[in-house]
């Protein structure tokens, strides 16, 4: 049972249990909720000086769709050197075929 104190600092309880060959720590939904987590998300643990435990969530990189990444692209803007160059290289095999 969660019960929230000053500053909405959350106290809660929770049972280490064994699943499996692992061991782990089940997470009430209303609080996945809370924290914007989802199952799957990847989170970092670390010990404080004091002893308290930290638990962080990893930045997630943004996932781009063809379109945002195009409306990126300026289209005007030359070539870089490296593939204009790979660009005019003579043909040494069957590629012109």
């Amino acid at each position: 049972m969660a019960t929230w104190q000053a500053q909405n600092e959350m106290t809660m309880e929770l049972v280490i249990r064994k699943f499996g060959n692992s061991t782990g720590l089940t997470l009430p939904s209303a609080l996945l909720r809370d924290l914007g987590l989802a199952v799957g998300q990847v989170v970092s643990l670390q010990q404080t000086e004091d002893g308290a435990l930290m638990l962080r969530v990893k930045a997630t990189r943004k996932k781009y769709s063809a379109k945002e990444l195009n409306a990126l692209c300026d289209f005007n803007a030359p070539m870089p050197a490296d593939l204009e160059a790979w660009d005019n290289l003579k043909s040494v095999g069957n590629e012109t075929l």
